[in-house]
């Protein structure tokens, strides 16, 4: 016979093992995600401001050096830090400099002018005390002909990026230098020269027309700027351009010079679409890795 008060205490028990309730859903800290993301973007801030950060080059004033669609690295470092060094110039221009330094004859730089704050690519021609003019498309500096030696021409690709300013298309400015090669190939093939500056730096430009920024009277680069030109010199509005003209008004303050081009990473010749499935076949042949450095060579003298 079983026990009364065994059978009264066991259906307690077997109440407690049906379902459990269902566990509490855990709240999502929102303070918590915002601070992280914060502090990621000020990650990527802090590395775009102060080590490195990725340019795109729109226009063609930097041919053969730099072609449109070209991505590149930038340093922030190489000539120490300013307002300009500050990843979308937020801050207001000033003259301020930590750690500055000179740029050497022919660093391509970033130049912000002091009429708006947008990038611009160019190469340091003119050094702080510097005399340089322009005679013929030829630059004069402190009184000596920069040499140039007529190269054979850069075969530039005659693909839909390459525009003129305002968006004009070069086509026709272009037409008497385009050609085909055996390949089936089109390509523009402009009149080429390597200049070739006091401390060796040499690289190529372009000039195949005569017009106004031809001749330029001299000017001393004063103190703490430089004097920046575009490597194809009937399309660049620089030092030689005033700043209504969307020129940068002569000398460049170094406070203005917001880094060095470095390498190119990849480029695209503008046949892409928005599915990045589509850059494969846009990607231009050897450009990258290309260093954005000038050769340098032994001056005679030296």
């Amino acid at each position: 016979m079983s026990d009364p008060k065994s059978e009264t205490t066991s259906a307690p028990a077997s109440a407690a093992t049906g379902p459990a309730p269902a566990p509490a859903k855990e709240r999502i800290d929102w303070i918590a995600e915002i601070r992280g993301l914060a502090l990621m973007l000020a990650a990527v801030l802090a590395f775009h401001s102060l080590i490195a950060k990725p340019f795109y080059i729109p226009s063609i004033s930097m041919m053969p050096s730099l072609l449109v669609g070209d991505r590149l690295v930038v340093s922030k470092y190489a000539y120490g830090w300013n307002w300009a060094s500050v990843s979308f110039h937020f801050l207001p221009r000033s003259d301020w400099r930590i750690m500055g330094s000179t740029p050497a004859y022919g660093d391509i730089v970033i130049v912000v002018p002091r009429n708006r704050k947008e990038d611009l690519i160019k190469r340091v021609v003119a050094l702080p005390g510097d005399r340089i003019a322009v005679k013929d498309g030829q630059i004069i500096l402190n009184g000596k002909p920069v040499p140039q030696v007529m190269e054979p021409p850069v075969q530039l690709p005659a693909d839909p990026e390459l525009t003129c300013d305002f968006g004009q298309h070069c086509y026709a400015e272009f037409a008497a230098y385009r050609t085909r090669l055996p390949s089936g190939r089109e390509v523009i093939e402009l009149p080429t020269f390597r200049e070739t500056l006091p401390n060796g730096a040499t690289y190529r430009i372009f000039d195949h027309l005569r017009q106004q920024l031809d001749t330029m009277d001299e000017v001393t680069v004063p103190a703490g700027h430089v004097f920046v030109m575009g490597d194809n010199r009937d399309h660049s509005a620089d030092s030689r351009a005033v700043l209504w003209e969307n020129g940068l008004g002569g000398p460049v303050p170094l406070s203005d010079v917001g880094g060095r081009a470095e390498f190119v990473t990849f480029s695209l010749n503008g046949s892409q679409k928005l599915n990045p499935l589509s850059w494969w076949g846009a990607l231009r042949d050897g450009r990258s890795g290309r260093s954005l450095r000038p050769d340098m060579v032994q001056q005679k003298g030296n």
